[in-house]
């Protein structure tokens, strides 16, 4: 069973994720499904922007998570152009070792961690308090929701509906 399946799509409606990666600063703006069809050039281009800033290396990112993202800037009604600010998206295992070797279990880093399947993102949104971004994310009961306050973000998944 699919922890969040995809919501229907009005005829030309259009899903649309604006991001940010705190790390390079690198912004993505791209419509990925338009009246009910998934869009190539947008998908790319987001699977680009949520890539491992580390290595460099992509992967197709979780047309659920892109799906769960919207829906969860729809419940916070916060515009579609407005960016999220990302964290992490995409984690390689060689980088998701790393940070996992770095700092130890206590990290929250997971050894079979969503973001290496690109199940993942861990997000803030500028002018919307963690509290409520975790909250609406968890009345989305979409999958994972980790909630960070010292290092300001929340960590949302299309794993299994669990939090921490």
């Amino acid at each position: 069973m699919l922890a969040f399946p995809l919501p229907a799509m009005a005829a030309g409606a259009e899903w649309r994720l604006a991001i940010r990666n705190v790390h390079n600063n690198e912004s993505v703006d791209a419509v990925f499904a338009r009246s009910g069809r998934f869009v190539p050039e947008g998908l790319d281009e987001l699977n680009h922007g949520l890539r491992d800033w580390r290595t460099g290396e992509t992967i197709a990112m979780d047309k659920r998570l892109l799906a769960l993202l919207v829906s969860l800037r729809e419940k916070l009604d916060v515009g579609g152009n407005r960016k999220i600010d990302l964290i992490s998206g995409y984690r390689s295992p060689h980088t998701n070792a790393a940070l996992r070797a770095r700092g130890g279990e206590h990290t929250g880093v997971a050894s079979q961690s969503q973001h290496m399947l690109g199940k993942a993102t861990d997000i803030m949104i500028p002018g919307v308090s963690l509290d409520r971004l975790r909250g609406a994310a968890l009345a989305l009961g979409g999958g994972g929701v980790g909630y960070y306050p010292r290092d300001g973000f929340v960590h949302v998944d299309t794993g299994r509906v669990r939090h921490w």
